[in-house]
């Protein structure tokens, strides 16, 4: 998505959640869970070929199941990891508008995580037959990824990780990137080893807390 869509999507769907939720009195907590785990979401909701509109359901909807259920002890850490849990709220939710699109005689979606439907559009869908692991999986690292990302930039200057962006992301020259930035060749490689090593470190960090 652009920054634009982006933007679009966090306060269109963040508004909706907002009358949705007036009765949850910790509203911090759960705009805190919004914005750390709606992208997750989302994008795992758009690989399975969902449309936006309905990715933008399966969000809220799992924010809410999710704010809803914490409360009344419906998530035991003891029984399940909280991966685990958020995971199949969102693989559930999927399924749900997979069901209101084949209800109302729409077309199926047709993402990886989609098993084709030999009974075409009308048949029953088996909520078994829908391949969302590895989606979801996927979308856990990739978010995992970024959430310790964004914690990272807060622990280092911009010019750092500019460099670490220039030259590990995008796969510049440390040549170049020294000549960008007007520093020196040293310099990019510590940027880099420095940076490497905090986003490992937030990596294990943030799994360790999904445990």
């Amino acid at each position: 998505m652009s920054s634009n869509v982006t933007t679009e999507f966090y306060i269109a769907t963040r508004e909706t959640l907002v009358q949705r939720l007036k009765g949850v009195d910790d509203h911090r907590s759960w705009q805190e869970f919004f914005d750390t785990y709606w992208r997750l979401i989302y994008g795992a909701a758009i690989k399975a070929g969902l449309r936006e509109d309905e990715a933008r359901d399966v969000v809220q909807e799992t924010v809410v199941a999710a704010v809803r259920n914490i409360p009344e002890s419906q998530y035991d850490p003891a029984k399940c990891a909280f991966k685990t849990w958020l995971l199949n709220l969102t693989r559930s939710r999927i399924v749900d508008q997979i069901r209101k699109r084949q209800a109302a005689g729409a077309a199926l979606p047709t993402g990886p995580g989609i098993a084709t439907d030999p009974a075409g559009s009308h048949g029953v869908v088996d909520p078994g037959s829908l391949k969302l692991e590895a989606i979801v999986e996927e979308e856990w690292k990739f978010h995992l990824l970024n959430a310790a990302t964004e914690r990272v930039k807060r622990k280092v200057s911009p010019k750092q990780y500019q460099m670490f962006y220039l030259h590990v992301l995008k796969d510049v020259s440390v040549q170049e990137v020294a000549r960008r930035v007007g520093t020196s060749v040293g310099r990019v490689y510590l940027a880099k080893r420095r940076i490497s090593r905090l986003l490992k470190k937030e990596v294990r960090n943030l799994e360790a807390s999904c445990q």
